[in-house]
Order: C-alpha cells, then sequence, then structure tokens
C-alpha cells in the first residue's frame, strides 16, 4: 500500500486538508469541496441474489481502469456495517484485484463513524427518557416515541424490548446502525449547517395532544453535533492499484436510501473529473432512492448508469438453483434476462445512457455472454465486460472506454414524481412505475398514519420504500420479472430530519439477525495479529 499522503498527492490535496488515521487513512476536511461539475458514474444492478453481484467489484475496477487510461478519477463507496460483516454477507471492499485497502480496518472499526453515529443516537435516546424522568415537561407520550436505540450489530434479540421497568415501563426497539434515522440525516446533509438543521427538525416523539416533539425541543443538538463533529468528514483509503478511494456512511438501501453521503460524491465531484458511486442493492430499490431522494434533493445528477449484472445472478432470476447457476442453461439465462429488461426501462426512464456490464466469472462460457451481448444489441442498450475480479484494471479497460465515450452525451436527468403529489399517490408511483404492480393494498394503521403525517403537513416529502432487494415486487421467494401482482403497505414511519417517509412493505425488519453459517463461524486472527476470513 502508499502511504495515504501519497495518495492525497494525486488528487492535489494539500497537507492542511486531512487528518491522519494512520499511514493508510485519512479523514477530509469539508472546504475541498466546490461547485465542480464533474462526470458522476452510477453503478447499480439488478435483483441480488444470495451469490452477490459484484457492483463495488465492478465500481473498483472500473475506476481504476478510468486511472490507467490517464483519467483523473476517484470512486466513492459505502462503509461498511459490523452487522453484515459478520453476518451472513461478510466484508463489503470489493474482491479479488478490484478491491479498497486496508480492507480489514474498513469492514472492522475504521474511523469510527460507525459508533459516532450509534452513540449519537443513543444519546438522543437517552435524552429522551431522561425527559420522562425528570418530569415531562414537554407533556410526551411514551407510547408515541418513534425514535430507535440503534446498534451495529444483527442482534434480533433487540427488536422489541422492554425498558424502565424500575421507574415507567415502556416498550422500545433497536435498529441496526445503518438503518438509524441519524446515518440517513448524515449521508444527506450537504455540510455541516445543514447537518445540525435537520438534526433540529427531527421529529422524535408526539406529545398527548399529538404534537410533534423535535430534537430541538429536547436541547440537546449541540451535544449530538459534537459527537458527528468528525463523523461529518469523508474517509480517504486507496485501491489495490493504489488510486484514491472516498468511503463515507452506510445507510441501508431498503430501510434507508441505500447511497453513500452527499457530502462525499460532492468532494468526490471537487476533486476528480470522474466520480464513480454505488447505489445498494438493485436498480429497483438504491437507484430509485438515488435520483428520486438524493439527486432531486443535492442537485448532483449522473453523467450515466452501469447497470451490472453476472451470469450467476441472470440464471437464479431466471429459476436455476443456486447450486446449478455456474452450469450452462441458456432457458434460465433469457428468462432471467427479463429481470434486466426492466431495471433497463426503469433507468432509462430516469437517464437515457445506460450500459450494461457483465462481472465476469471464471466459469461463464462464450455461448452464454453471446448471449446476453445479442439481448443488449436488440435492446439498443451499450455492453461492456468487467474481469477486474482476476485482471485488476487490465480487465476494465474496454468497459473504462465504453464509460468514457458515454459521458460525452450529456443525458438529461429525469425524476419519477414531483414532490406535490400525496404521499399515497407518490407510493403509487413508485409501485406501478418501477415495480410494476397493478394495485397497492394499504393496512389500516398505514393509512392513519399516511393521514395523520399529511394533516402536520409532511406531504411534501419524499418517499422511501422499505421492500425486499431480492425481488422486484414485496415477496422475497417472486425473483424474476414478475407483473401484475398486488403491494402491500403494511406501515409508515417519519424521518423529518432526512426528509422522507419511510414506507414498510411485506416483512421488513431494521434489525437483522445472525444465520446459521454466518461469517463470524469464520474469521479469525494469529499471534501476529493477521486477520483471515473476514472479507
Amino acid at each position: 500500500m502508499k502511504d495515504i499522503v501519497d495518495v492525497a498527492s494525486t488528487l492535489g490535496i494539500s497537507s492542511s486538508c486531512y487528518e491522519l488515521y494512520g499511514k493508510y487513512k485519512a479523514k477530509l476536511d469539508l472546504s475541498l469541496i466546490n461547485n465542480k461539475n464533474s462526470n458522476l458514474i452510477l453503478v447499480t444492478s439488478i435483483n441480488p441474489t444470495p451469490m452477490g453481484e459484484g457492483k463495488t467489484t465492478t465500481a473498483i475496477g472500473l475506476n481504476d481502469a478510468l486511472v490507467k487510461l490517464g483519467k483523473k478519477s476517484v470512486v466513492v463507496l459505502r462503509e461498511p456495517s459490523l452487522g453484515p460483516v459478520f453476518g451472513m454477507k461478510g466484508g463489503a471492499t470489493g474482491g479479488g484485484l478490484a478491491s479498497v485497502v486496508p480492507s480489514d480496518d474498513i469492514n472492522l472499526h475504521f474511523t469510527g463513524d460507525f459508533h459516532a453515529i450509534t452513540s449519537c443516537n443513543n444519546l438522543l435516546c437517552a435524552v429522551i427518557d431522561n425527559h420522562l424522568f425528570q418530569g415531562n415537561l414537554l407533556n410526551i407520550n411514551p407510547d408515541k416515541i418513534i425514535f430507535p436505540r440503534c446498534v451495529d450489530m444483527n442482534d434480533r434479540a433487540l427488536r422489541n424490548i422492554n425498558i424502565g421497568i424500575d421507574y415507567f415501563e415502556r416498550k422500545d426497539s433497536f435498529v441496526i446502525t445503518a438503518a438509524s434515522p441519524i446515518m440517513a440525516i448524515l449521508c444527506l446533509a450537504t455540510d455541516f449547517l445543514d447537518l445540525r438543521n435537520r438534526l433540529e427538525n427531527m421529529c422524535v416523539a408526539y406529545s398527548y395532544d399529538n404534537k410533534p416533539i423535535y430534537i430541538s425541543d429536547l436541547g440537546c443538538v449541540g451535544s449530538m453535533m459534537v459527537l458527528l463533529k468528525d463523523a461529518i468528514k469523508p474517509n480517504l483509503v486507496q485501491t489495490l492499484e493504489g488510486n484514491p478511494a472516498i468511503i463515507h456512511g452506510g445507510p441501508f438501501a431498503n430501510i434507508a436510501h441505500g447511497c453513500n453521503s452527499v457530502i462525499s460524491t460532492k468532494m468526490g465531484m471537487s476533486l476528480a473529473d470522474y466520480v464513480v458511486i454505488e447505489a445498494g442493492f438493485g436498480a429497483d430499490l438504491g437507484a430509485q432512492k438515488f435520483f428520486d431522494i438524493v439527486s432531486k434533493n443535492s442537485n448532483i445528477k449522473p453523467a450515466m448508469v452501469v447497470i451490472n449484472v453476472t451470469l450467476k445472478s441472470l440464471k437464479y432470476n431466471g429459476g436455476s438453483s443456486k447450486e446449478d447457476v455456474n452450469n450452462i442453461n441458456i432457458e434460465s439465462l433469457l428468462k432471467g434476462i427479463e429481470n434486466l429488461d426492466v431495471h433497463i426501462d426503469n433507468m432509462k426512464n430516469y437517464i437515457d445512457n445506460c450500459l450494461v456490464c457483465l462481472n465476469k466469472f471464471s466459469t461463464d462460457t462464450n455461448e452464454e455472454i453471446d448471449t446476453l451481448i445479442d439481448y443488449c444489441c436488440k435492446k439498443n442498450v451499450k455492453f461492456a465486460v468487467n474481469d477486474s475480479y482476476t485482471l485488476g484494471s487490465n480487465g476494465a479497460l474496454g468497459f473504462a472506454k465504453n464509460v468514457i465515450d458515454m459521458c460525452n452525451n450529456n443525458a438529461q436527468v429525469n425524476y419519477l414524481y414531483s414532490n406535490d403529489l400525496s404521499i399515497v399517490d407518490k407510493i403509487n408511483k413508485v409501485c406501478t412505475n418501477i415495480y410494476r404492480a397493478s394495485n397497492v393494498i394499504y393496512s389500516d394503521i398505514a393509512r392513519e398514519k399516511i393521514n395523520f403525517l399529511e394533516s402536520l403537513g409532511y406531504s411534501d416529502f419524499d418517499v422511501c420504500i422499505a421492500k425486499t432487494q431480492y425481488s422486484l415486487s414485496d415477496n422475497p421467494k417472486l425473483i424474476g420479472n414478475t407483473y401484475g401482482y398486488d403491494m402491500h403497505v403494511t406501515d409508515i414511519s417519519l424521518n423529518s430530519g432526512a426528509k422522507f417517509i419511510v414506507v414498510y412493505m411485506g416483512n421488513i425488519i431494521a434489525m437483522p439477525g445472525l444465520g446459521k453459517g454466518s461469517n463470524y463461524l469464520n474469521i479469525d486472527i494469529d499471534n501476529s495479529f493477521k486477520i483471515s476470513n473476514l472479507s
């Protein structure tokens, strides 16, 4: 690895604009952000599968290839959460020769951002309960406290808890830190002042007469800002090829908007001519939210979209079992391409400048690759192969050349809905246009909460839909391409600091659990402090 000082110098960053966190990590000062209009490349994918599609690998490989072609480029990614790292997913720093380093540090405590957000979140929770204990001058209804505690770990035992048993007992819950409302707020803030304003305007409870209670009413915004003073600064690391990478923020893509922070994207665009970012899960979740929540409200517009696929994921979406996806099966491949077809059409409605990129595996056959190429030709969409996992930047040069050409197209960015629509109309727009549902069914509690939020003046907020990532629908078993089904809105919650309304569909939970084969069973460290099986 290069010294991070040398990595910073490739972006023209002076020593006065970063703080060192050892030899290989640094915090970047917000003063580096300007209004430069760089080429922003958004990497998304079809609906994810248990095998993984490698969006992060694709994003890193593309960035390395752009640098090799002489372009000033930086990849900007989300930070991994400890829950998935020790759970089923494992680490999230790319793969093979297309990785960011130091990967162990990034996957673990990194520079402490997740810890800061966890502490900030739980300070607020302690303040709320202290307010109740000290006399409850704001007349808070304990049954209408809507702000959860959080911890950066998969722990299903904390999903629903009872607290305050010795004085005032009430029900509470934990979410994983990536699902904390504070995480979403930090990642949507445009600067330090905007972060403060968003925290001040965060509704955390309601009084007995249904009056909203904001963080500003509790007098703890200053203390929360102190805890976030370093977490708001993006982190500079590097790829395996020594090229700069900025990693910052980590909101879940189902319960929140699933993208790195706005601040880190703007910083990347200020420092480089090409910026590669990734939207979480499939295009129906991460990319949709990037356009309709992030881009629309921060004026960050992509120059193009890369839809990442693997032959394995296409065949799985076409009906092949997990055990059979390495075998040639043109029938399943063609059936799975129908899922890709929906995502292409969806992305073209946002920006008519899309490229399908095959993240190549050694088991891929020419016959299957040719089938995908033939489809893309008939669909009139650009196609490229990324083999950076095995070959590093050399495996993505053709891919990068296509991206450079397409960034010259001056594509127009569109959005799905305007914010003057009702909450229900916005939900229905996403469900019918993106998920291809024929009907949206609302539970009684969802209808009641929507009416209540509209009565408080929140109807102009965006909607952030929390549903399964494995399907276009709200049913994780309904894979591939599906039309004409019902979507089910089960619950509604407000994140007024993030300025969106979370819409729960199906059985979505904000605190995952550990599985039987979780990654913690494999991770170890030897006497020389060398960690194994973290990624």
